[in-house]
């Protein structure tokens, strides 16, 4: 029972009864607002390791930004006020979604949200991936976050991830060099890594 709740936050429908929060916050020196409810990941606090995942990254002006699994947006939207990144925000939780949209918009940033599981209606290529991937979902669901994002990047883009050492990050790294050959720790703290691999030149 405990486990099917862990999982909830990766339902496309979670079934929780409504239990809204707002968060008051500043991220990357930028005072935010963000709505949250029951049936979304970290509803009561913008969790550790997105906070770890946004101190370790430092992207350029108006890139293109993924946001995989986003959730209610917290690091698609931190990105976008601190950094000015462009960002695209995907989850397959609908409620997620719709809160993402509201919080895009009471922070005043412009971004393309919508739903998708994984990869699968995402369109184009980034200049840079990033996912504090649902861990509580399973292996495969984190390593589908990784083997899907070499396609739908940039020649010399990134794809940065958050994962704890016990849930799994040595196993992470394995399947970011795998696709990618190449990953780097970029940060540490708490037992939290922050893992980012580089899309190098194709060869023909």
């Amino acid at each position: 029972m405990a486990n099917d709740f862990q999982k909830m936050y990766f339902d496309e429908h979670p079934d929780a009864a409504h239990d809204i929060h707002q968060l008051e916050t500043v991220l990357l020196g930028e005072r935010l607002r963000f709505t949250t409810d029951a049936g979304v990941f970290s509803k009561k606090a913008i969790d550790f390791g997105s906070q770890v995942l946004l101190e370790a990254v430092t992207f350029e002006a108006q890139a293109t930004l993924l946001d995989v699994g986003c959730g209610y947006g917290p690091i698609g939207i931190t990105l976008a006020k601190a950094q000015a990144v462009v960002p695209t925000m995907i989850d397959v939780n609908l409620r997620a979604l719709a809160l993402a949209e509201k919080n895009a918009t009471q922070n005043a940033v412009s971004a393309t949200i919508f739903q998708s599981n994984l990869y699968d209606k995402v369109v184009g290529k980034f200049d840079h991936i990033v996912s504090n991937p649902p861990i509580r979902a399973g292996k495969e669901v984190v390593h589908g976050v990784i083997s899907g994002a070499y396609e739908h990047l940039k020649e010399n883009g990134t794809l940065t991830i958050v994962i704890q050492k016990k849930q799994g990050a040595p196993s992470a790294k394995d399947k970011m060099v795998e696709i990618f050959d190449n990953c780097e720790v970029i940060k540490k703290s708490k037992g939290y890594f922050i893992l980012q691999s580089t899309k190098e030149s194709e060869t023909a």
